[in-house]
Formats: C-alpha cells, structure tokens, sequence
C-alpha cells in the first residue's frame, strides 16, 4: 500500500492505494495519527485506489475517527470501489463514517 496526503483548505486528505492490511495499516495507522495530533483533524480518506482492505485496515480507520472526534474533527471516505464498499457495508463502517462519491463531495461536506 502506498498512500499520500495533500491540503484542501483546513481538510487533510489522504489518498490510498493498493491494498491496506496487517502489514500495511501500522503505518498509516502511525501516519493518521500523527496529522490528528499535529491538529489536522478533518480527514478525507480518497479510497479510489484501494483495491483490497482487511480487518486491520478497518480498525486503523475506526481509530482515527475516534481519535478526530475526540478533538472535535471527523474523518470522511471519498470514492469506495466496489469491493472495499462491500468490506465497509458488511461490517457496518457505512454507518459510522459518512461517505462520499468523490474527494470534492467529501471536503465540501465539512464546509
């Protein structure tokens, strides 16, 4: 997996790709982590990318987001592919984090 974040205004997003797993997700766990410290804790996930993610990438996902609302943030997910959207409906992260069909819907939505 590979990810990068770039700036959109006051909103953080980050951009996966490839596939987020047990190997994979300490580090953007780590990473996601660290921007919700350094205060950037409106986040969008763009997932366009992502082609595969297991348990382990839901829970680096699940801890953001409780780390970003504890300080008055949020974390939102942009462009699910259909697989990774499937993951995310079966183990009902659909109703814990909002999301959005594109990055530009998913920044403007912490307008």
């Amino acid at each position: 997996m590979e990810f990068s974040a770039t700036l959109h205004g006051a909103v953080t997003v980050v951009a996966l790709t490839g596939s987020l797993d047990a190997l994979t997700s300490p580090t953007l766990d780590a990473a996601l982590s660290q921007h919700i410290a350094d205060g950037r804790t409106h986040l969008v996930v763009n997932l366009a990318g992502l082609e595969y993610t297991s348990s382990a990438g839901l829970r680096v996902l699940l801890n953001a987001v409780k780390q970003a609302r504890q300080q008055g943030g949020d974390v939102r997910l942009a462009a699910l592919q259909a697989g990774v959207k499937k993951v995310f409906e079966l183990s009902g992260f659909t109703s814990i984090l909002k999301s959005f069909a594109d990055v530009d819907a998913a920044v403007a939505s912490f307008g």
